[in-house]
Protein backbone atom coordinates (compact mmCIF):
# COMPACT_ATOMS: atom_id res chain seq x y z
CA UNK A 1 0.00 0.00 0.00
CA UNK A 2 1.21 3.41 -0.54
CA UNK A 3 3.12 6.28 1.92
CA UNK A 4 3.36 3.96 4.69
CA UNK A 5 4.95 2.92 7.76
CA UNK A 6 2.19 2.13 10.15
CA UNK A 7 1.70 0.23 13.32
CA UNK A 8 -1.12 -2.24 13.04
CA UNK A 9 -2.94 -3.65 16.02
CA UNK A 10 -1.79 -7.26 16.55
CA UNK A 11 1.78 -6.31 15.60
CA UNK A 12 1.35 -5.52 11.90
CA UNK A 13 3.57 -2.87 10.34
CA UNK A 14 2.71 -1.48 6.93
CA UNK A 15 4.63 0.94 4.78
CA UNK A 16 2.30 3.10 2.69
CA UNK A 17 2.15 5.98 0.25
CA UNK A 18 -0.79 7.42 -1.54
CA UNK A 19 -2.63 8.23 -4.71
CA UNK A 20 -6.16 9.34 -5.48
CA UNK A 21 -7.40 7.38 -8.46
CA UNK A 22 -9.76 8.49 -11.15
CA UNK A 23 -12.52 6.28 -12.60
CA UNK A 24 -11.13 3.60 -14.86
CA UNK A 25 -12.10 1.69 -17.94
CA UNK A 26 -12.77 -2.03 -17.70
CA UNK A 27 -11.26 -4.80 -19.75
CA UNK A 28 -12.33 -8.35 -20.42
CA UNK A 29 -10.33 -11.40 -19.43
CA UNK A 30 -10.33 -15.12 -18.87
CA UNK A 31 -7.88 -17.55 -17.32
CA UNK A 32 -6.70 -21.12 -17.60
CA UNK A 33 -5.88 -23.35 -14.66
CA UNK A 34 -2.81 -22.33 -12.70
CA UNK A 35 -2.10 -18.95 -14.33
CA UNK A 36 -3.76 -15.69 -13.37
CA UNK A 37 -3.22 -12.53 -15.43
CA UNK A 38 -4.83 -9.15 -14.71
CA UNK A 39 -4.24 -6.04 -16.89
CA UNK A 40 -3.90 -2.40 -15.84
CA UNK A 41 -5.05 0.85 -17.36
CA UNK A 42 -3.15 4.08 -16.84
CA UNK A 43 -4.56 7.49 -16.03
CA UNK A 44 -2.57 10.69 -15.81
CA UNK A 45 -2.16 12.33 -12.44
CA UNK A 46 -3.89 15.64 -11.80
CA UNK A 47 -2.82 18.14 -9.17
CA UNK A 48 -5.67 17.18 -6.84
CA UNK A 49 -4.57 13.58 -7.03
CA UNK A 50 -0.98 14.54 -6.36
CA UNK A 51 -1.88 16.31 -3.13
CA UNK A 52 -4.01 13.36 -2.06
CA UNK A 53 -1.07 11.10 -2.81
CA UNK A 54 0.57 12.03 0.46
CA UNK A 55 -2.44 11.01 2.51
CA UNK A 56 -3.57 7.48 1.65
CA UNK A 57 -3.36 4.65 -0.85
CA UNK A 58 -6.43 5.20 -2.95
CA UNK A 59 -7.12 3.04 -5.92
CA UNK A 60 -10.01 2.25 -8.22
CA UNK A 61 -11.09 0.40 -11.30
CA UNK A 62 -12.73 -2.70 -12.63
CA UNK A 63 -11.11 -5.46 -14.59
CA UNK A 64 -11.56 -9.00 -15.76
CA UNK A 65 -9.17 -11.74 -16.75
CA UNK A 66 -7.21 -12.41 -19.92
CA UNK A 67 -6.29 -15.81 -21.27
CA UNK A 68 -2.86 -17.17 -20.42
CA UNK A 69 -0.72 -20.29 -20.39
CA UNK A 70 -1.32 -23.31 -18.22
CA UNK A 71 -0.07 -23.27 -14.64
CA UNK A 72 -0.25 -19.54 -14.02
CA UNK A 73 -2.88 -16.94 -13.26
CA UNK A 74 -2.29 -13.44 -14.60
CA UNK A 75 -4.15 -10.46 -13.18
CA UNK A 76 -4.21 -7.27 -15.24
CA UNK A 77 -3.71 -4.23 -13.05
CA UNK A 78 -4.91 -0.71 -13.57
CA UNK A 79 -2.57 2.17 -12.95
CA UNK A 80 -3.02 5.71 -11.72
CA UNK A 81 -0.27 8.29 -12.27
CA UNK A 82 1.98 5.58 -13.59
CA UNK A 83 2.47 4.79 -9.93
CA UNK A 84 -0.49 2.92 -8.48
CA UNK A 85 -1.97 -0.32 -9.75
CA UNK A 86 -5.18 -2.11 -8.96
CA UNK A 87 -7.59 -4.80 -10.07
CA UNK A 88 -10.89 -6.45 -9.24
CA UNK A 89 -11.50 -9.57 -7.15
CA UNK A 90 -14.69 -11.35 -6.20
CA UNK A 91 -15.67 -12.48 -2.68
CA UNK A 92 -18.45 -14.96 -1.98
CA UNK A 93 -20.76 -17.21 -3.99
CA UNK A 94 -21.88 -15.72 -6.28
CA UNK A 95 -18.86 -13.36 -6.34
CA UNK A 96 -19.29 -9.80 -5.08
CA UNK A 97 -16.77 -7.58 -6.90
CA UNK A 98 -14.32 -5.25 -5.16
CA UNK A 99 -11.54 -3.01 -6.43
CA UNK A 100 -8.36 -3.77 -4.47
CA UNK A 101 -4.76 -2.72 -4.32
CA UNK A 102 -2.35 -5.63 -4.80
CA UNK A 103 0.14 -4.69 -2.11
CA UNK A 104 3.45 -6.50 -1.50
CA UNK A 105 3.95 -4.29 1.59
CA UNK A 106 1.11 -5.82 3.65
CA UNK A 107 -0.49 -9.23 4.08
CA UNK A 108 -4.20 -8.93 4.89
CA UNK A 109 -7.24 -8.77 2.65
CA UNK A 110 -9.93 -6.29 3.69
CA UNK A 111 -13.04 -4.79 2.09
CA UNK A 112 -15.92 -2.67 3.44
CA UNK A 113 -18.71 -4.51 5.23
CA UNK A 114 -22.46 -4.12 4.81
CA UNK A 115 -22.40 -3.63 8.58
CA UNK A 116 -20.46 -0.38 8.19
CA UNK A 117 -23.21 2.05 9.27
CA UNK A 118 -21.44 4.99 10.88
CA UNK A 119 -18.57 5.77 8.48
CA UNK A 120 -19.46 8.05 5.60
CA UNK A 121 -16.64 6.50 3.56
CA UNK A 122 -18.45 3.15 3.43
CA UNK A 123 -21.31 4.70 1.49
CA UNK A 124 -18.93 5.49 -1.38
CA UNK A 125 -17.69 1.93 -1.88
CA UNK A 126 -18.87 -1.58 -2.61
CA UNK A 127 -19.73 -3.47 0.57
CA UNK A 128 -19.56 -7.20 1.30
CA UNK A 129 -22.90 -8.75 2.25
CA UNK A 130 -22.40 -12.12 3.94
CA UNK A 131 -26.11 -12.94 3.69
CA UNK A 132 -25.80 -13.06 -0.10
CA UNK A 133 -23.03 -15.68 -0.12
CA UNK A 134 -23.66 -19.42 0.14
CA UNK A 135 -20.00 -20.06 1.08
CA UNK A 136 -19.72 -17.53 3.93
CA UNK A 137 -18.41 -18.75 7.31
CA UNK A 138 -18.64 -16.62 10.43
CA UNK A 139 -15.46 -15.75 12.36
CA UNK A 140 -16.17 -12.52 14.22
CA UNK A 141 -12.72 -11.80 15.67
CA UNK A 142 -12.33 -8.01 15.91
CA UNK A 143 -9.36 -6.11 14.50
CA UNK A 144 -8.03 -2.66 13.67
CA UNK A 145 -5.42 -1.38 11.22
CA UNK A 146 -3.86 2.06 11.73
CA UNK A 147 -2.42 3.68 8.60
CA UNK A 148 -1.39 7.00 10.15
CA UNK A 149 -3.39 9.01 7.62
CA UNK A 150 -6.45 6.93 8.38
CA UNK A 151 -7.55 3.68 9.93
CA UNK A 152 -10.01 0.86 9.46
CA UNK A 153 -11.53 -1.48 12.00
CA UNK A 154 -13.88 -4.41 11.75
CA UNK A 155 -13.95 -8.17 12.13
CA UNK A 156 -12.73 -11.30 10.39
CA UNK A 157 -14.96 -13.38 8.15
CA UNK A 158 -14.29 -16.31 5.84
CA UNK A 159 -15.44 -16.92 2.27
CA UNK A 160 -14.28 -17.90 -1.20
CA UNK A 161 -12.18 -15.29 -3.02
CA UNK A 162 -12.00 -15.17 -6.81
CA UNK A 163 -8.70 -13.78 -8.14
CA UNK A 164 -8.79 -13.78 -11.90
CA UNK A 165 -9.72 -17.30 -12.94
CA UNK A 166 -8.73 -18.81 -9.58
CA UNK A 167 -11.06 -19.41 -6.65
CA UNK A 168 -9.35 -19.45 -3.24
CA UNK A 169 -11.63 -21.32 -0.86
CA UNK A 170 -12.33 -20.42 2.77
CA UNK A 171 -10.14 -17.31 2.77
CA UNK A 172 -10.02 -15.25 5.98
CA UNK A 173 -10.50 -11.52 5.35
CA UNK A 174 -11.52 -8.40 7.26
CA UNK A 175 -14.95 -6.86 6.94
CA UNK A 176 -14.28 -3.18 7.64
CA UNK A 177 -17.07 -1.60 9.73
CA UNK A 178 -15.31 1.72 10.24
CA UNK A 179 -13.09 3.76 7.92
CA UNK A 180 -11.77 6.54 10.13
CA UNK A 181 -10.57 9.22 7.74
CA UNK A 182 -11.89 11.64 5.15
CA UNK A 183 -9.26 10.09 2.88
CA UNK A 184 -11.40 6.99 2.52
CA UNK A 185 -14.30 9.15 1.40
CA UNK A 186 -12.20 10.45 -1.49
CA UNK A 187 -10.78 7.02 -2.24
CA UNK A 188 -11.92 5.12 -5.30
CA UNK A 189 -10.55 1.80 -4.09
CA UNK A 190 -12.64 -0.56 -2.00
CA UNK A 191 -9.97 -2.54 -0.19
CA UNK A 192 -6.48 -4.01 -0.14
CA UNK A 193 -5.13 -7.47 -0.96
CA UNK A 194 -1.77 -7.98 0.75
CA UNK A 195 0.97 -10.06 -0.89
CA UNK A 196 3.49 -9.85 1.95
CA UNK A 197 4.47 -12.63 4.34
CA UNK A 198 2.23 -14.10 7.01
CA UNK A 199 4.62 -12.80 9.67
CA UNK A 200 3.05 -9.33 9.31
CA UNK A 201 -0.50 -10.55 8.81
CA UNK A 202 -2.93 -9.09 11.31
CA UNK A 203 -4.48 -11.78 13.47
CA UNK A 204 -2.04 -14.24 11.86
CA UNK A 205 -4.59 -14.71 9.07
CA UNK A 206 -3.33 -16.81 6.18
CA UNK A 207 -2.72 -14.48 3.20
CA UNK A 208 -4.46 -15.06 -0.12
CA UNK A 209 -1.16 -15.96 -1.84
CA UNK A 210 -0.41 -18.63 0.78
CA UNK A 211 -3.80 -20.24 0.21
CA UNK A 212 -3.24 -20.21 -3.56
CA UNK A 213 -0.19 -22.37 -2.90
CA UNK A 214 -1.83 -24.63 -0.31
CA UNK A 215 -4.77 -25.28 -2.60
CA UNK A 216 -2.51 -26.02 -5.61
CA UNK A 217 -4.08 -23.27 -7.67
CA UNK A 218 -0.83 -22.12 -9.29
CA UNK A 219 1.94 -24.02 -11.02
CA UNK A 220 4.95 -22.44 -9.29
CA UNK A 221 5.35 -20.68 -5.93
CA UNK A 222 6.30 -17.47 -7.71
CA UNK A 223 4.45 -14.33 -8.68
CA UNK A 224 5.78 -11.49 -10.79
CA UNK A 225 4.83 -7.88 -11.47
CA UNK A 226 5.27 -5.89 -14.66
CA UNK A 227 4.35 -2.20 -14.64
CA UNK A 228 4.11 -0.45 -17.99
CA UNK A 229 6.45 2.55 -17.97
CA UNK A 230 4.81 4.02 -21.09
CA UNK A 231 2.51 6.76 -19.70
CA UNK A 232 0.38 6.55 -22.85
CA UNK A 233 0.19 2.77 -22.96
CA UNK A 234 -3.26 1.20 -22.83
CA UNK A 235 -2.10 -1.47 -20.40
CA UNK A 236 -0.87 -0.37 -17.00
CA UNK A 237 0.84 -3.68 -16.38
CA UNK A 238 0.24 -7.23 -15.21
CA UNK A 239 0.66 -9.31 -12.12
CA UNK A 240 1.24 -13.00 -12.87
CA UNK A 241 0.44 -15.53 -10.16
CA UNK A 242 2.30 -18.82 -10.63
CA UNK A 243 5.07 -17.78 -13.00
CA UNK A 244 6.89 -15.19 -15.10
CA UNK A 245 5.98 -13.90 -18.55
CA UNK A 246 9.19 -13.56 -20.66
CA UNK A 247 7.54 -10.79 -22.70
CA UNK A 248 7.70 -8.55 -19.64
CA UNK A 249 11.48 -8.24 -19.30
CA UNK A 250 14.83 -8.11 -21.11
CA UNK A 251 17.96 -10.11 -20.29
CA UNK A 252 18.27 -12.04 -17.04
CA UNK A 253 17.03 -11.32 -13.55
CA UNK A 254 19.41 -10.47 -10.75
CA UNK A 255 18.27 -12.35 -7.65
CA UNK A 256 18.90 -11.36 -4.04
CA UNK A 257 17.84 -13.29 -0.93
CA UNK A 258 14.97 -12.16 1.26
CA UNK A 259 16.58 -11.00 4.51
CA UNK A 260 13.46 -10.57 6.60
CA UNK A 261 10.12 -12.35 6.20
CA UNK A 262 7.43 -9.76 6.61
CA UNK A 263 7.98 -7.31 3.82
CA UNK A 264 9.85 -8.48 0.71
CA UNK A 265 13.08 -7.18 2.22
CA UNK A 266 16.65 -7.46 0.94
CA UNK A 267 20.09 -5.90 1.37
CA UNK A 268 20.87 -3.02 -0.98
CA UNK A 269 24.41 -1.87 -1.71
CA UNK A 270 25.99 1.45 -2.67
CA UNK A 271 23.75 4.31 -3.74
CA UNK A 272 25.05 6.74 -6.37
CA UNK A 273 24.00 10.18 -7.61
CA UNK A 274 25.45 10.59 -11.06
CA UNK A 275 28.60 8.47 -10.87
CA UNK A 276 29.38 9.57 -7.34
CA UNK A 277 28.82 7.35 -4.32
CA UNK A 278 26.85 8.88 -1.48
CA UNK A 279 28.64 6.55 0.90
CA UNK A 280 25.35 5.87 2.62
CA UNK A 281 24.89 2.22 1.70
CA UNK A 282 28.47 1.11 1.10
CA UNK A 283 28.12 -1.21 4.10
CA UNK A 284 24.62 -2.26 3.07
CA UNK A 285 21.13 -0.84 3.60
CA UNK A 286 17.86 -2.61 4.32
CA UNK A 287 15.36 -2.15 1.49
CA UNK A 288 11.97 -3.48 0.51
CA UNK A 289 10.24 -3.66 -2.85
CA UNK A 290 6.65 -2.54 -2.46
CA UNK A 291 3.98 -2.46 -5.15
CA UNK A 292 1.75 -0.39 -2.88
CA UNK A 293 4.21 2.48 -2.64
CA UNK A 294 4.01 4.99 -5.45
CA UNK A 295 7.44 6.64 -5.12
CA UNK A 296 10.95 5.85 -3.90
CA UNK A 297 11.33 6.46 -0.18
CA UNK A 298 14.35 6.70 2.06
CA UNK A 299 15.75 8.43 5.15
CA UNK A 300 15.26 12.22 5.17
CA UNK A 301 18.99 13.14 5.17
CA UNK A 302 19.74 11.08 2.05
CA UNK A 303 16.55 12.04 0.22
CA UNK A 304 17.44 15.68 0.88
CA UNK A 305 20.85 15.15 -0.73
CA UNK A 306 19.24 13.49 -3.74
CA UNK A 307 16.68 16.26 -4.18
CA UNK A 308 19.41 18.86 -3.85
CA UNK A 309 21.50 17.12 -6.51
CA UNK A 310 18.59 16.95 -8.96
CA UNK A 311 17.48 20.51 -8.25
CA UNK A 312 14.25 19.69 -6.43
CA UNK A 313 12.96 22.37 -4.08
CA UNK A 314 11.12 21.73 -0.83
CA UNK A 315 10.96 24.36 1.90
CA UNK A 316 13.72 26.40 3.57
CA UNK A 317 14.14 25.16 7.13
CA UNK A 318 15.14 27.94 9.50
CA UNK A 319 15.94 25.39 12.19
CA UNK A 320 18.30 23.56 9.85
CA UNK A 321 20.17 26.72 8.87
CA UNK A 322 20.41 27.77 12.51
CA UNK A 323 21.94 24.45 13.54
CA UNK A 324 24.47 24.60 10.69
CA UNK A 325 25.34 28.21 11.49
CA UNK A 326 25.82 27.71 15.23
CA UNK A 327 27.08 24.14 15.43
CA UNK A 328 28.38 23.21 11.97
CA UNK A 329 32.05 23.82 12.74
CA UNK A 330 31.81 22.03 16.09
CA UNK A 331 30.15 19.01 14.46
CA UNK A 332 32.89 18.98 11.82
CA UNK A 333 35.64 19.11 14.49
CA UNK A 334 34.06 16.35 16.58
CA UNK A 335 33.75 14.07 13.56
CA UNK A 336 37.34 14.54 12.41
CA UNK A 337 38.52 14.00 15.98
CA UNK A 338 36.97 10.55 15.96
CA UNK A 339 33.75 11.02 17.95
CA UNK A 340 31.16 8.49 16.84
CA UNK A 341 28.51 10.03 14.62
CA UNK A 342 25.60 8.80 16.75
CA UNK A 343 27.07 10.52 19.83
CA UNK A 344 27.88 13.94 18.37
CA UNK A 345 24.51 15.61 18.93
CA UNK A 346 24.26 14.26 22.47
CA UNK A 347 27.76 15.52 23.24
CA UNK A 348 26.95 19.09 22.11
CA UNK A 349 23.63 19.05 23.96
CA UNK A 350 21.19 19.13 21.06
CA UNK A 351 19.97 15.60 21.69
CA UNK A 352 19.60 15.13 25.46
CA UNK A 353 20.73 11.83 26.87
CA UNK A 354 17.18 11.44 28.14
CA UNK A 355 15.68 12.14 24.75
CA UNK A 356 15.04 10.63 21.41
CA UNK A 357 18.07 9.53 19.47
CA UNK A 358 16.30 9.50 16.14
CA UNK A 359 18.94 7.64 14.20
CA UNK A 360 19.86 5.20 16.95
CA UNK A 361 16.37 4.43 18.17
CA UNK A 362 16.55 5.35 21.91
CA UNK A 363 12.95 6.13 22.74
CA UNK A 364 11.68 8.52 25.44
CA UNK A 365 9.58 11.67 25.53
CA UNK A 366 10.77 15.20 24.68
CA UNK A 367 8.84 18.22 23.43
CA UNK A 368 8.35 18.95 19.74
CA UNK A 369 11.00 21.69 19.59
CA UNK A 370 13.63 19.41 21.10
CA UNK A 371 12.70 16.69 18.64
CA UNK A 372 13.08 18.99 15.67
CA UNK A 373 16.44 20.40 16.81
CA UNK A 374 17.75 16.93 17.63
CA UNK A 375 16.65 15.48 14.29
CA UNK A 376 18.11 18.47 12.42
CA UNK A 377 21.42 18.04 14.20
CA UNK A 378 21.55 14.36 13.35
CA UNK A 379 20.83 15.08 9.68
CA UNK A 380 23.64 17.63 9.72
CA UNK A 381 26.01 15.02 11.17
CA UNK A 382 25.11 12.58 8.40
CA UNK A 383 25.62 15.21 5.68
CA UNK A 384 28.99 16.34 7.05
CA UNK A 385 30.13 12.75 7.55
CA UNK A 386 29.25 11.91 3.94
CA UNK A 387 31.24 14.91 2.68
CA UNK A 388 34.24 14.02 4.83
CA UNK A 389 34.39 10.73 2.95
CA UNK A 390 34.81 12.81 -0.21
CA UNK A 391 37.76 14.65 1.45
CA UNK A 392 36.21 18.08 0.92
CA UNK A 393 37.43 21.14 2.84
CA UNK A 394 35.56 22.44 5.89
CA UNK A 395 34.28 25.56 4.14
CA UNK A 396 33.00 23.62 1.15
CA UNK A 397 31.32 21.10 3.43
CA UNK A 398 29.52 23.74 5.49
CA UNK A 399 28.42 25.62 2.38
CA UNK A 400 27.08 22.40 0.90
CA UNK A 401 25.21 21.47 4.09
CA UNK A 402 23.71 24.96 4.24
CA UNK A 403 22.40 24.46 0.70
CA UNK A 404 20.91 21.13 1.71
CA UNK A 405 18.78 22.92 4.28
CA UNK A 406 17.02 24.60 1.37
CA UNK A 407 16.29 21.24 -0.25
CA UNK A 408 14.56 19.65 2.72
CA UNK A 409 11.28 18.09 1.58
CA UNK A 410 8.04 19.87 2.34
CA UNK A 411 6.04 18.60 5.34
CA UNK A 412 4.15 16.26 2.99
CA UNK A 413 7.39 14.97 1.48
CA UNK A 414 6.92 16.45 -1.99
CA UNK A 415 9.60 18.37 -3.89
CA UNK A 416 9.12 20.33 -7.11
CA UNK A 417 11.45 20.22 -10.13
CA UNK A 418 11.86 22.62 -13.04
CA UNK A 419 10.56 20.54 -15.96
CA UNK A 420 12.94 22.32 -18.36
CA UNK A 421 15.96 20.96 -16.47
CA UNK A 422 15.08 17.25 -16.55
CA UNK A 423 17.46 16.46 -19.43
CA UNK A 424 20.41 17.91 -17.45
CA UNK A 425 19.68 16.12 -14.20
CA UNK A 426 21.89 13.23 -13.00
CA UNK A 427 21.05 9.55 -13.07
CA UNK A 428 20.46 7.82 -9.75
CA UNK A 429 21.77 4.28 -9.29
CA UNK A 430 20.93 1.57 -6.79
CA UNK A 431 23.34 -1.34 -6.30
CA UNK A 432 21.50 -4.64 -5.92
CA UNK A 433 23.32 -7.97 -5.94
CA UNK A 434 26.55 -6.11 -6.85
CA UNK A 435 24.92 -4.86 -10.07
CA UNK A 436 23.88 -1.29 -10.89
CA UNK A 437 20.18 -0.46 -11.39
CA UNK A 438 20.03 2.98 -12.95
CA UNK A 439 17.12 5.40 -13.03
CA UNK A 440 17.28 8.30 -15.49
CA UNK A 441 15.63 11.66 -14.73
CA UNK A 442 12.86 10.80 -17.16
CA UNK A 443 12.18 7.69 -15.07
CA UNK A 444 12.27 9.17 -11.55
CA UNK A 445 10.41 12.43 -12.25
CA UNK A 446 6.63 12.32 -11.86
CA UNK A 447 4.74 14.69 -14.15
CA UNK A 448 1.29 15.99 -13.32
CA UNK A 449 -1.10 18.73 -14.37
CA UNK A 450 -3.64 19.33 -17.13
CA UNK A 451 -4.84 21.91 -19.65
CA UNK A 452 -1.28 22.47 -20.86
CA UNK A 453 0.14 23.16 -17.38
CA UNK A 454 2.70 20.54 -16.34
CA UNK A 455 4.14 20.21 -12.85
CA UNK A 456 7.20 18.02 -12.30
CA UNK A 457 7.71 16.33 -8.94
CA UNK A 458 10.65 14.41 -7.56
CA UNK A 459 10.04 10.67 -7.40
CA UNK A 460 12.06 10.58 -4.16
CA UNK A 461 10.25 11.15 -0.89
CA UNK A 462 11.42 11.15 2.71
CA UNK A 463 10.26 8.44 5.10
CA UNK A 464 12.06 7.79 8.37
CA UNK A 465 11.32 4.26 9.52
CA UNK A 466 12.45 3.91 13.15
CA UNK A 467 14.41 0.95 14.50
CA UNK A 468 14.16 -1.98 14.74
CA UNK A 469 12.59 -2.15 11.25
CA UNK A 470 14.41 0.94 10.03
CA UNK A 471 16.20 2.77 8.63
CA UNK A 472 14.58 1.37 5.51
CA UNK A 473 14.57 2.13 1.80
CA UNK A 474 11.33 1.50 -0.08
CA UNK A 475 11.53 0.81 -3.80
CA UNK A 476 8.03 1.58 -4.98
CA UNK A 477 6.33 1.75 -8.33
CA UNK A 478 8.71 4.38 -9.77
CA UNK A 479 11.43 1.72 -9.52
CA UNK A 480 9.23 -1.25 -10.42
CA UNK A 481 8.06 0.45 -13.61
CA UNK A 482 11.68 0.32 -14.83
CA UNK A 483 12.58 -3.11 -13.44
CA UNK A 484 10.36 -6.17 -13.75
CA UNK A 485 10.16 -7.88 -10.36
CA UNK A 486 9.88 -11.55 -9.47
CA UNK A 487 8.75 -12.56 -5.98
CA UNK A 488 10.06 -16.11 -5.49
CA UNK A 489 8.40 -17.46 -2.38
CA UNK A 490 9.84 -20.96 -2.75
CA UNK A 491 13.48 -19.86 -2.79
CA UNK A 492 12.90 -16.71 -0.70
CA UNK A 493 14.42 -14.51 -3.40
CA UNK A 494 13.55 -11.34 -5.26
CA UNK A 495 14.58 -10.92 -8.88
CA UNK A 496 14.99 -7.70 -10.92
CA UNK A 497 15.40 -7.33 -14.67
CA UNK A 498 14.93 -4.48 -17.13
CA UNK A 499 11.25 -4.19 -17.94
CA UNK A 500 10.24 -4.70 -21.56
Amino acid sequence: MGRKLVVVTCCLWIVTFTCLLLPSASASASASAGLSRISLKKQRLDLHGLMAARLAVIMSGQDMMVASSEGQEVMPLKNYLGAQYYGVIGIGSPPQNFTVIFDTGSSNLWVPSSKCFFSIACYFHSKYKSSRSSTYTKNGKSCEINYGSGSISGFFSQDNVKVGGLVVKDQAFIEATREGSVIFILAKFDGILGLGFQEISMGNATPVWYNMLKQDLVRDDVFSIWLNKDPLGQEGGEIVFGGVDPKHYKGKHTYVPVTGKGYWQFDMGDFLIGNRSTGVCVGGCAAIVDSGTSLLAGPTPVITEINHAIGAQGFISAECKEVVSEYGELIWELLISGVQANKVCTQIGLCPIIGIQYMSGIKTVVDKEDKLVCMTCQMTVIWIQNQLRQEETKDKILDYVNELCESLPSPTGDSVIDCAKIARMPNVTFTIGDKPFKLTPQQYVVKTGKDGATICMSGFTALDVPPPRGPLWILGDVFMAVYHTVFDYGNLEIGFAEAA
